[in-house]
């Protein structure tokens, strides 16, 4: 992961070159890499390409369970961004409520802005243009802690997290060793 990078691909005339969305990431991912008031958070591009980021989330020590875990992430924005969400997957394995086993996180903030169709989110918690990469990083930070059992992604675990609290933290401590033995692999 590369955390300094020359102008992206996309900004410099490439895919998506002059898009709007490709300008508006543009400006925050050199927020990103500048803003030093987002400890524990380093961000990449993938292969120079403004709409894939690599993220690696080092998470403080002070979040109950997940703390001390070194996460590695990606975020993939579409190029309707920022007028619909972006994707967000964990490539380091983490066991939580709402991420699903393959590693897609399963937030509100990231599901479109539309009526839910289940009637379990308000129009108000889902994706909206001024959510930023900084506000999703920081409400997936707070996931962790604070998980939504009532909707799992991740069945199991949300059953452990309300059942078996002993073995989910159990879980989730393998979960952090494991990622910090692989951090920077």
């Amino acid at each position: 992961m590369s955390t300094s990078s020359p102008l992206p691909r996309a900004a410099t005339g490439s895919p998506g070159g002059s898009s709007s969305a490709a300008i508006l990431l543009g400006r925050q991912f050199k927020q990103m890499q500048t803003d030093k008031d987002i400890p524990g958070i380093s961000c990449g591009l993938v292969d120079n390409n403004i709409f894939e980021w690599e993220v690696m989330l080092m998470i403080a020590d002070d979040c109950p369970g997940y703390g001390g875990g070194c996460f590695r992430a990606r975020i993939s924005f579409p190029s309707e961004y920022p007028l619909l969400p972006p994707k967000m997957k964990f490539e380091t394995p983490i066991y939580h409520p709402n991420i699903y086993p393959s590693g897609e996180v399963c937030i509100s903030i990231l599901h479109p802005p539309e009526e839910d169709r289940y009637g379990y989110e308000s129009a108000a918690e889902r994706w909206s243009p001024v959510q930023t990469p900084e506000t999703i990083l920081l409400s997936v930070i707070s996931m962790l802690s604070s998980p939504n059992d009532e909707s799992p992604a991740n069945v199991e675990a949300g059953k452990l997290w309300r059942e078996d609290p002993k073995e989910f933290k159990k879980r989730v401590r393998k979960c952090v060793r494991d990622s910090q033995e692989n951090a920077w692999d």
